[in-house]
């Protein structure tokens, strides 16, 4: 069965090398949408061409985050390329099977025997929890420890799906992949987000590197505190007001977070 990741970058150097290894390593394939990146991010892409990489599709970079037309590409990318299944994919993302040392090729298979077209992600927030911590040039998937489940609202990002002709990403901006006949696995999957590797990578993220869709912020509701950034917005929290991962231990629930707790969301 063949399963493609897609996946949108713009200036993803620390991150893009990471997780195409990831997805290597768990038979899948994916497709790299370049959002006019000005950095390495497509030079490191390309060491993958033949082990994964299927295609590099140029995308214009109109000036700011046009996340509306990225689905839209991905949409159309989603109808065109031949698989099976597909992944709406971030760069600062891992996805997992939610059954540890399965490999996440194999549970998708498992699903699609099932009888079942579509899955949803658990989403597993890592941050670091000191000013001074930089995970940066590091293996952050290795090194990083320290987490905490984001849970805005339940099944909120169905972003796996059995290839459909009419499937839709950009009304939900990205969240729910929806289409005609979706049954939806009853097990969430794992989606590990590591969203800034240190203090000062949060800052140059947020405040330098991205600007927002004005009709996106204004008509849609969309990209909340992420349009109104200010650097003084970081706050790392504690390690005290996370949990831990180690190898073979289960992902802790019991305390879902509606809102991110790096950054303090002002009114």
């Amino acid at each position: 069965m063949r399963i493609v990741a897609l996946i949108a970058v713009r200036n993803e150097e620390l991150y893009i090398s990471r997780c195409l290894e990831h997805l290597c390593r768990n038979g899948i394939e994916f497709c790299l949408i370049d959002n006019g990146s000005t950095d390495r991010t497509v030079e490191a892409a390309k060491d993958y061409l033949g082990r994964g990489l299927i295609r590099i599709v140029p995308a214009e970079y109109p000036g700011f985050y046009d996340w509306v037309g990225l689905l839209k590409l991905k949409q159309q990318l989603a109808i065109e390329i031949d698989a099976d299944w597909f992944i709406h994919h971030d760069a600062d993302e891992i996805m997992e099977s939610p059954v540890a040392n399965v490999l996440l090729a194999d549970a998708i298979a498992s699903v699609d025997a099932a009888g079942f077209n579509a899955i949803n992600f658990d989403e597993f927030v890592f941050v670091p929890t000191d000013e001074s911590e930089s995970f940066e040039g590091t293996d952050y998937v290795e090194r990083m420890r320290h987490y905490y489940f984001f849970e805005p609202h339940p099944v909120r990002l169905v972003r796996c799906w059995k290839k459909a002709l009419d499937i839709e990403l950009a009304e939900s901006g990205g969240h729910e992949a929806n289409f005609e006949g979706r049954w939806l696995f009853p097990q969430s999957f794992v989606l590990r987000h590591y969203i800034v590797l240190s203090a000062a990578h949060a800052r140059r993220k947020y405040s330098v590197q991205r600007s927002y869709s004005e009709e996106e912020v204004r008509n849609r509701g969309w990209h909340g505190w992420r349009a109104k950034f200010r650097d003084e917005m970081v706050r790392l929290p504690s390690r005290g007001q996370m949990f831990e991962h180690a190898v073979q231990t289960e992902w802790n629930r019991t305390q879902p977070h509606k809102n991110h707790i790096f950054i303090t969301q002002s009114r």
